[in-house]
């Protein structure tokens, strides 16, 4: 089963891509979903700046094993849900990175997670989730979730470069297509939890789906089909 379900996930690495890229004028244009003016949004944005002036104030080895581990840790998560058994998973004591081991041959969504998958946002998000069933939801969680974006932004950032040994193997050109709206999918999804929760990413994926299908209408008429 575990060969079969990287087989497919493998034939569709460049469809999904291909999709994910068509989709980047609705991702841009799914803005005009959010009221930006709300409370909750403000008090999101407050969140996600505070990331950025706390960051200066971090221990720069702490934030890089942090990082490390999170991006170890997104490697193991994906593994595991396309049903790979995780060996090990190690991080290198001088912070200059780490490896996580898995049986069977594995995929590219694998190898890729970490560039595009906020690990710590879905954790985030499943704890607040907890936390409203039985109080309400409040500014303080929405700074968190702007917070987390912030972070997810900041290391998905820090991660592509030359240097970088797995994105060689997925190739440079499905990076150039992939990563962008890959990130702006993830990062509207978390926006969209914010103001509604899971409801709201549901959505949030309907409205993708709706400009998507718009956009193919108006290129379909401009080519006279």
């Amino acid at each position: 089963m575990q060969a079969i379900l990287d087989k497919l996930i493998n034939l569709l690495k460049w469809p999904v891509a291909l999709y994910l890229f068509f989709s980047l004028p609705a991702f841009i244009k799914s803005a005009d979903f959010f009221r930006f003016a709300d409370w909750r949004y403000i008090a999101l944005f407050g969140g996600f700046f505070l990331f950025f002036i706390s960051r200066s104030f971090m221990d720069s080895s702490a934030r890089v094993s942090m990082e490390v581990l999170a991006h170890e840790m997104t490697h193991a998560f994906f593994a595991l849900l396309t049903l790979h058994k995780v060996k090990g998973l190690r991080i290198n004591p001088d912070d200059t990175g780490g490896n996580m081991s898995f049986e069977g041959e594995g995929n590219w969504l694998i190898i890729i997670a970490p560039y595009f998958f906020p690990l710590f946002g879905l954790l985030t998000m499943i704890g607040i989730s907890i936390y409203t069933l039985f109080a309400p939801m409040n500014l303080i969680l929405n700074g968190l979730m702007g917070f987390i974006i912030g972070y997810h932004v900041d290391t998905v950032a820090s991660q592509i470069h030359e240097k970088q040994t797995d994105l060689p193997k997925v190739g440079y050109y499905f990076c150039a297509v992939f990563l962008l709206p890959a990130n702006l999918w993830m990062i509207g999804s978390m926006m969209a939890f914010n103001s509604k929760g899971w409801s709201g990413i549901a959505t949030y994926q309907k409205l993708i789906g709706h400009l998507n299908a718009q956009n193919w209408n108006y290129v379909t008429s401009f080519l006279g089909f």
